[in-house]
């Protein structure tokens, strides 16, 4: 991982409520959803399907677009269904950032949303946030490491219904790394707003980090009970709940 240049004592600023015409950018494991969710349910039940779901769906041009993807970062000098399968399963083990593992694990949780094996938890003031904010003037976009597909399959089949409505858009790893400054800048500049009136929320401090380096108001998310996936150390401004913003 690459060091990340330190904070200006700027973006150390509190916590304040989010206005009209502010942007909420969320990130979700750990932050609207728990992450056993996502390492105990989502990632076993794509990786127990991935190579029977690559296999039986090779030809099919949403698939084969992703083997093509996985042979592009192997650098192999064609398209293997095998290799692939190979590589993916690497990579889930690993828990790896790699798009196409992302854009295949999606389209297998959708076969599980859809047929009501999967259903999405969202923590009660997420959802109280997410419904609020919007009347109130606020747009809600997601930033994740997972696939815009599979935060949207996330957001309609939840535990508390369609969530999907209060969004108004998604972002992915196509847009960046989340431990890159850039990537927040490119999302800011595609809502199109200035990065300070984005308020971005994630339960890692890097990702924080980075999105404050960008200019955006940068919020750790230290729920109780939930493990933060580093041990790294945030020194902004910090919240447990999004009750009260």
């Amino acid at each position: 991982m690459s060091e990340l240049a330190p904070v200006a004592p700027e973006a150390r600023r509190p916590v304040t409520p989010l206005r009209r015409g502010d942007v909420a950018l969320l990130d979700i494991e750990g932050t609207t959803t728990p992450i056993a969710f996502v390492k105990e349910t989502l990632f076993p039940f794509a990786r127990q399907r991935i190579a029977d779901f690559v296999m039986r769906h090779a030809d099919e041009p949403a698939v084969a677009e992703q083997i093509a993807a996985v042979a592009k970062e192997l650098g192999a000098a064609r398209p293997d269904p095998a290799a692939a399968v190979h590589a993916l399963i690497h990579w889930s083990d690993e828990d790896r950032k790699v798009t196409p593992l992302k854009s295949l694990q999606g389209m297998i949780w959708r076969q599980g949303y859809e047929s009501g094996a999967l259903k999405g938890p969202v923590f009660d003031d997420a959802v109280a946030a997410l419904r609020s904010w919007p009347p109130r003037g606020v747009r809600v976009f997601i930033y994740s490491s997972g696939s815009v597909e599979a935060q949207k399959l996330l957001f309609r089949h939840t535990d508390h219904g369609d969530l999907l409505p209060h969004l108004s858009g998604h972002f992915d790893t196509t847009v960046g790394g989340k431990l890159e400054a850039k990537s927040y800048a490119t999302i800011a500049s595609r809502i199109g707003v200035a990065p300070d009136r984005v308020a971005f929320f994630s339960d890692h401090a890097g990702e924080v980090r980075a999105a404050a380096q960008a200019g955006m108001r940068a919020v750790h998310v230290r729920r109780p009970g939930e493990v933060p996936p580093t041990a790294e150390l945030w020194d902004g401004a910090t919240v447990s709940t999004f009750a009260g913003l």
